[in-house]
């Protein structure tokens, strides 16, 4: 089977921005592409006039017409869409998530069928087509499935194949990542008002000299340490800010976010394993 019908539950920002990669990009053909969510009629509308995409409010139709499903579902509404799907799912189809925290198993658990599931991570950088997006493969994808969920996802930027193991960690990283640069960028900017630089052109300095940076670390590939120290005159400019950061805990601050997001990221799939248990217990007493 070849799997090029794409069918999307969920119509909020990551799967608008993946419809159109997919669609720009040439990858899936619009008409191949169905869409469908529970309460927000207008996004639906908005993929419709934009990408010609077939847009629904039946998920069975969506089922019906695709080979490839991708949950694009916040991590709270998951229980509720696999409960909805789990009597029209096919055991053929592929089953894509790339909601944080929830394991392929977990899912398996829910839909208790044979069907083979992918986790993804990417980034909000999809909506610009540069997404840093994270791939693993459930106990029954294979690597035909693999290939699948890399071709989708790097019509979107780039695509690492990971396991499923080190995905919280991964969403902790890069997928929450980009907030980080902005959140640096935003104190940079304030430093610059305070300073009396005007917004336009602190603006324009600061995004040049972050993605010339990146483009260092991806042309060159150099370790960054190694562009640091190359930047780094002793006891020049450079050095007394790297000093202050150094002072500050700038390396222990790094190092505690990025955990505190991966324990979210675990503590998201527990929420959703002890809502499910719940949920079965009560199904057990009410058959009982």
């Amino acid at each position: 089977m070849i799997y090029n019908k794409i069918g999307f539950i969920g119509a909020g920002s990551v799967v608008q921005t993946m419809v159109k990669g997919l669609v720009e990009n040439d990858v899936v053909k619009s008409h191949k592409i169905w869409v469908t969510n529970r309460k927000n009629r207008a996004h639906l509308l908005d993929l419709w006039k934009k990408y010609n995409v077939n847009c629904t409010v039946d998920k069975k139709k969506v089922l019906d017409n695709t080979d490839t499903i991708i949950l694009g579902v916040k991590p709270q509404d998951m229980q509720e869409v696999l409960k909805e799907i789990k009597p029209i799912i096919s055991e053929k189809q592929l089953l894509i998530t790339v909601a944080a925290g929830i394991t392929t198993d977990a899912i398996a658990s829910v839909l208790k069928k044979n069907i083979a599931i992918i986790r993804v991570m990417p980034n909000t950088s999809c909506a610009v087509g540069a997404s840093a997006t994270a791939i693993a493969k459930g106990k029954l994808a294979n690597d035909r499935h693999l290939a699948t969920a890399s071709k989708l996802f790097e019509s979107l930027g780039e695509v690492a194949v990971v396991e499923e193991k080190d995905m919280d960690f991964i969403t902790g990283l890069s997928g929450s990542g980009p907030a980080y640069f902005y959140y640096m960028v935003e104190q940079m900017q304030k430093a610059a008002a305070s300073h009396g630089l005007s917004k336009e052109t602190a603006r324009k300095l600061i995004v040049q000299t972050l993605y010339g940076a990146a483009v260092m670390l991806k042309e060159t590939s150099e370790e960054p340490a190694v562009l640091r120290e190359k930047v780094t005159s002793p006891d020049g400019t450079t050095y007394a800010a790297l000093k202050i950061f150094e002072r500050m805990g700038f390396e222990n601050t790094i190092t505690k976010a990025i955990s505190g997001a991966t324990v979210r990221c675990t503590e998201l799939g527990q929420e959703f394993l002890d809502v499910y248990q719940l949920s079965e217990i009560s199904d057990n007493r009410k058959s009982s």
